[in-house]
């Protein structure tokens, strides 16, 4: 009998994949840990290796479609099974008649309304209308429904004119399922600052060239992470989370930055793992490294998880204010704008200096406005002073 490879547990509570894309096709013969196919989960793409060698007999899922964890994903016929349909058995008497080859079709329960054509149009598609949300009537399932769960809805126009109707799928529906679970889960407020960051400016220009001969893209955000990890030390509510069924806040003694990374498919998170034992030069280089694997979709879930505290940097796409949403189960995040010149009084004289404007969401529940204002007022002595990083920094 073939083995049925279900898609297996992918930890943190996920509970579906997108399956992306098929590595291997019915008839062709897999390795045991050869990997079979691409599953997108919780913003990273994984691939899912096969823990058994044979012959792939049935795929039985298409690519685009939400897999439930536990569900039978193919089969393989196992080394020594037949894979193939074995020849009629002969008697004395002739051909003796076989079982014949079950055809499963989708699964309707009594419960789940539909007409007659909808269910037709299921089993031709060979759609579950089980796992549907109706529109319809009572909660029924219409043709739309159907389409639009496969991601194949045609573009009907509504009252006002044509308009598109694009699946939820993929890094976008788990960016939305986050968001919405920090909004309703945090008790989230904003503060805001601005910082001369002039000489950070200045420092590197100068130090640019250096770099660029080393390999090192230098940015902002590395003295950035620096200044942030060095303030968490002295306001550690901020760098925490809360464990709601204990009534306890969970203060973390390390600092591990997450940082939003723009994508073709969506905003990432990589996590900088032990910030407080890298300079800002190895924070560059890791910067680089993860950003690239998260826009070439090659990160890994791993490199996703664990962090403490987010930075996400709007500035960089030409924003100057937000109110960032906090990145759960973090107890903040900040958000860094535009650098642009501007007006500054400096000892007395009104001068053009270079000014970054700052934005910190944080979680009331854990902390007050006192804390967060003296973190932000941190967070800006070191990117106004930046020799008081390398003095400080390990």
């Amino acid at each position: 009998m073939p083995f049925e490879f279900k898609l297996p547990d992918l930890g943190e509570g996920i509970t579906e994949a997108e399956l992306r894309r098929w590595l291997v096709k019915e008839g062709d013969r897999v390795a045991e840990h050869q990997g079979i196919a691409e599953v997108e989960t919780d913003k990273a793409v994984v691939e899912i290796p096969s823990p058994r060698a044979g012959q792939v007999v049935h795929l039985l899922r298409k690519e685009g479609e939400l897999v439930p964890v536990g569900a039978v994903l193919l089969t393989i016929a196992l080394d020594g099974e037949e894979a193939t349909p074995r020849p009629r058995s002969v008697g004395i008497v002739g051909e003796l008649p076989e079982a014949e080859e079950v055809r499963i079709e989708p699964k309707v329960g009594k419960d789940v309304l539909a007409t007659p054509a909808v269910r037709a149009l299921a089993r031709e598609m060979g759609v579950d209308l089980e796992g549907i949300t109706g529109s319809g009537p009572r909660g029924s399932i219409t043709r739309e429904d159907l389409l639009t769960s496969t991601g194949t809805a045609t573009s009907p126009p509504d009252l006002f004119g044509e308009v598109e109707r694009v699946p939820l799928r993929g890094v976008r529906r788990t960016i939305a399922r986050n968001l919405l679970l920090s909004q309703r889960q945090t008790a989230f407020v904003t503060g805001m600052e601005e910082a001369d960051v002039t000489e950070l400016w200045q420092l590197r220009v100068r130090e640019r060239g250096e770099m660029h001969e080393r390999g090192i893209h230098l940015t902002f955000f590395p003295f950035i992470i620096k200044a942030v990890q060095h303030a968490l030390q002295e306001h550690p509510y901020l760098n925490a989370s809360i464990d709601d069924t204990a009534g306890e806040i969970i203060l973390k003694k390390y600092c591990n930055v997450g940082i939003a990374v723009d994508t073709t498919d969506g905003l990432m998170v990589p996590v900088l793992r032990d910030v407080a034992h890298k300079s800002p030069l190895e924070l560059a280089e890791e910067l680089d490294r993860l950003g690239e694997r998260a826009r070439a979709r090659t990160i890994t879930l791993e490199e996703m998880r664990g962090s403490s505290f987010t930075i996400t940097n709007y500035g960089h796409f030409g924003g100057t204010y937000a109110t960032p949403i906090i990145n759960y189960p973090d107890v903040a995040i900040l958000g860094c704008g535009r650098i642009a010149e501007r007006p500054w009084v400096v000892s007395g004289a009104i001068l053009i200096r270079r000014i970054l404007h700052l934005s910190l969401t944080f979680d009331h529940r854990v902390t007050d406005g006192v804390d967060a204002a003296r973190f932000l007022r941190k967070v800006v002595k070191y990117l106004e002073d930046p020799a008081l990083l390398f003095i400080e920094s390990v």
